[in-house]
């Protein structure tokens, strides 16, 4: 139960944090310089990569933990081979690890520099 209210608080902190620019009021005019459907927008793409990074994290560290146990068993049944395995070990670990940064890419694409944007808000 923790954890799925630390997940919600973090969420939510990214959303507002991302989404505080949108909220910007012009110094000038006063007015708010975005309309409410480009708010929503906003908090939705953060709500997405934040979801979308956490998916992402929690596969790569379950994957992560499988091929360090799996290399941990192998060098405990044949000590010999200690070496190849650690560096077949550390290959596919920087492999798994490069799909957690495709998909921080990726949402930082979505947050930052999104260019669906001019489809989805008139």
């Amino acid at each position: 139960m923790k954890k799925i209210v630390g997940l919600s608080l973090t969420i939510a902190a990214v959303s507002a944090i991302t989404a505080a620019p949108a909220l910007a009021e012009s110094a000038a005019t006063g007015h708010s310089t975005v309309s409410g459907t480009t708010i929503w927008v906003f908090v939705a793409i953060a709500i997405a990569s934040a979801f979308g990074m956490a998916i992402a994290a929690a596969g790569t560290g379950i994957a992560q933990g499988n091929a360090v146990r799996g290399a941990v068993e192998g060098i405990a049944r044949n000590p010999a081979a200690s070496g190849k395995i650690l560096s077949t070990l550390l290959i596919g670990l920087a492999m798994i690890e490069s799909l957690a940064i495709y998909a921080l890419v990726i949402a930082l694409i979505l947050l930052f520099a999104n260019p669906f944007l001019k489809y989805i808000v008139g």
